[in-house]
């Protein structure tokens, strides 16, 4: 069975055909810039653009980098335009798309649930968080396997700031930083993390995590085992694939 996934993200909008039955991508997805300013219209005519690439008829999952609530309405919306907060993004993205049916859900929960169903915290009990290291931080936590949506850890204060604005891979990017110098700050962030929730295993996902090798063997002094997402930054696409299966006949 194949469903359409598309990722919303701060820099690119992304997607493709996923094959459901291997958790995986049917196609090579397709990516588009994400609009400066990322307006509600100007986001939706990117996912449009996506999604009139592979000539899609059928229900089609949308993440989005922020809280997501009824499976449609934004509740904020950090790395993306501020006109979005109380958009009916399911209705706006639906029209926009020709009417296909449509479910939005937060861009890390959408990442986490196709790490725990195919990749990296398959079989894997206990608290569970994966942390999308981009844009921003996106968090999804799971505690025996189900989902607790929304959680935003990137937003915790750390040393007088939002987390992501010092151990986001943009502030690895924008301060030029080097990966001994970012892993002291992702350190920072996981032990602070691990205080308040006790994980047995973080999974660390977004772009960042095709380069694991760089910076999680400078990580030190957490207690909770540490991976890279197997499904790497087409986590996404796969999970809000997933979500949107529920939406086919």
């Amino acid at each position: 069975m194949q469903i359409f996934g598309v990722d919303i993200g701060g820099s690119g909008i992304k997607g493709a055909p996923v094959d459901l039955g291997r958790g995986d991508l049917a196609e090579e997805r397709f990516k588009v810039l994400t609009p400066h300013p990322a307006t509600p219209d100007a986001v939706a005519d990117g996912v449009k653009d996506v999604v009139d690439h592979f000539g899609w008829s059928g229900p089609v999952g949308i993440t989005f980098p922020g809280v997501v609530t009824g499976g449609s309405t934004i509740r904020t919306a950090a790395n993306v335009d501020k006109s979005w907060i109380d958009t009916d993004a399911g209705a706006l993205l639906g029209e926009r798309i020709g009417g296909l049916p449509v479910t939005v859900l937060n861009d890390a929960d959408a990442a986490g649930v196709a790490e725990m169903q195919f990749g990296a915290g398959k079989d894997r009990s206990g608290t569970v968080i994966l942390l999308t290291f981009g844009t921003g931080i996106g968090s999804a936590l799971f505690i025996d396997g189900e989902l607790v949506p929304n959680t935003e850890l990137g937003h915790l204060e750390l040393n007088g700031h939002d987390a992501e604005k010092k151990a986001s891979t943009k502030a690895k990017d924008d301060n030029e930083l080097t990966w001994e110098h970012w892993a002291r700050r992702v350190t920072k962030y996981l032990a602070h993390v691990e205080m308040l929730f006790s994980p047995e295993l973080f999974i660390i996902g977004g772009g960042v995590s095709r380069k694991a090798d760089k910076f999680l063997p400078l990580i030190e002094g957490i207690t909770a085992e540490i991976v890279p997402a197997q499904l790497q930054n087409n986590a996404g696409i796969v999970g809000a694939a997933m979500r949107a299966a529920k939406l086919a006949p």
